[in-house]
């Protein structure tokens, strides 16, 4: 099969092309642009690479969340486009789930988090299942990023973006390096096509972005009773 996978939930993101979970080719989108623009052209160079059209792709990959409001609305807007104009299937991946799976080998328990602004942060842990995927040991949670730093058990690592804005962390907490913060579209990718082999198809017309939480703009309408 083959998958188009687009990761847009941050301020850096990729693409990438996959036949079924072999990834032939990755490009990231250029930092110094906003993903509106540079996602278009770095999928026709991504195309080009592979030997692919466009209108190849039978499988769509994209997170849906959570992370940026914008990146979050032209990542999934792009995919069910791409999707439907290639008569392709398309399907939503966590973007903590997309961090997750990143995750060396060795480490068997992780919690990700992804800044949801305002001090707060959206985290959920996983395991290492018997056949060495991450499975969830509870929903996602919104909550503040001091409790999600000081809650870490012994034998848990931390990863994902949010770690970019914490200036110092509690002792003892293990961390994961860098590297492996990010979400990638190989990643994404891979997920998906795990996710399609299991059955799972999502809903072209019902597909939507899963925000952490309101914008702040919605918030302060409520709050006038508006």
């Amino acid at each position: 099969m083959r998958i188009l996978a687009l990761e847009t939930s941050g301020v850096a993101g990729s693409v990438a092309a996959l036949d079924d979970d072999n990834l032939l080719a990755e490009l990231e989108l250029d930092p110094r642009a906003r993903s509106a623009q540079s996602l278009a052209p770095a999928l026709m160079e991504l195309v080009r690479r592979v030997d692919w059209r466009p209108l190849d792709a039978e499988l769509v990959a994209v997170t849906i969340g959570p992370g940026s409001f914008t990146g979050l609305r032209v990542g999934v807007t792009t995919a069910k486009v791409l999707a439907y104009a290639a008569g392709a299937e398309v399907l939503g991946v966590s973007t903590l789930e997309a961090v997750a799976v990143r995750a060396p080998g060795e480490v068997s328990r992780i919690s990700v988090g992804i800044d949801a602004q305002r001090g707060d942060v959206v985290a959920q842990s996983f395991h290492r299942g018997p056949d060495g995927w991450p499975e969830p040991l509870a929903d996602e949670r919104l909550m503040p990023r001091e409790e999600w730093l000081g809650q870490v058990p012994p034998g848990v690592f931390l990863s994902g973006p949010m770690l970019r804005k914490v200036p110092s962390l509690p002792a003892g907490v293990q961390v994961l390096e860098r590297a492996f913060w990010d979400p990638s579209a190989a990643a994404v990718g891979r997920l998906a096509a795990r996710l399609y082999r299991a059955g799972r198809r999502d809903d072209l017309w019902a597909m939507v972005p899963r925000y952490s939480r309101r914008a702040a703009a919605e918030e302060k309408w409520e709050q006038k009773g508006k």
